[in-house]
């Protein structure tokens, strides 16, 4: 008992006097998750507008396609994209596999169908409001999918929220594909679990806190944020 004491008061004095392996640990974890969620966004964004609009033959399979690789396995994504960066696959001569970048394509990849198709949802409900308004004005699909983007905007942070929080939390594909390789590709997930497997343990619960105070931002952040677009609905 006296040595998980001493643990968490060492952790505490590497949190207060801002450890140089802490720090830069958690600012490559930021970097790299905020990096995914921003390329999620550009993509997931848009294609779930569309989804939310388009009407064409197979929009259901493509819908529920989109729904299930919400559930992607971290490890398979994570072999996926290792396949594709090794030096015998597609993008091998890149040059990627084991940095920043194999992380960011990882997260990438998990986090897209899930802004997408969450983002779907959200702008399909929307749509219905304002589809009659669109007729009446002949607006463009493109115009329809900016506005809804627009007006949609509180309820889509909350998406966003929700994906950066699967981002930094992930550890099975980013290890694959990154190597846990100090001061190159280690990020809060991995290094808790290779410092808690070498016994270290301050280094360990010094990163879970952060991790943990992430994780009660951002569902502060999103119930907050839900909480506001409930009041805006009440008439």
């Amino acid at each position: 008992m006296d040595s998980l004491f001493e643990a968490f008061a060492t952790a505490l004095r590497l949190l207060v006097g801002f450890d140089p392996d802490l720090v830069e640990i958690v600012l490559l974890s930021l970097r790299v998750s905020l990096t995914a969620v921003f390329l999620a966004a550009l993509v997931g964004l848009p294609l779930g507008g569309w989804l939310a609009i388009a009407r064409f033959r197979g929009r259901r399979f493509a819908v529920v396609s989109l729904n299930a690789m919400m559930g992607l396995p971290p490890v398979v994504v994570g072999l996926v994209v290792y396949l594709v960066l090794s030096r015998s696959g597609p993008l091998g001569t890149l040059g990627l596999l084991f940095t920043p970048t194999a992380m960011v394509i990882a997260q990438f990849v998990l986090i897209m169908p899930l802004v997408a198709a969450l983002s779907r949802q959200t702008l399909e409900d929307l749509h219905e409001e304002y589809d009659e308004l669109f007729r009446s004005l002949r607006v463009s699909p493109l115009g329809v999918v900016q506005t809804l983007l627009y007006e949609g905007r509180h309820r889509l942070l909350t998406t966003l929220l929700a994906g950066y929080g699967r981002a930094i939390a992930e550890v099975g594909a980013v290890i694959i594909v990154g190597g846990n390789i100090a001061h190159v590709t280690r990020v809060m997930t991995t290094a808790i679990a290779l410092e808690t497997s070498k016994g270290d343990l301050p280094l360990a619960l010094g990163l879970g806190i952060v991790l943990l105070l992430i994780s009660l931002v951002l569902n502060a952040a999103a119930a907050l944020g839900q909480s506001r677009i409930d009041e805006t609905a009440v008439p």
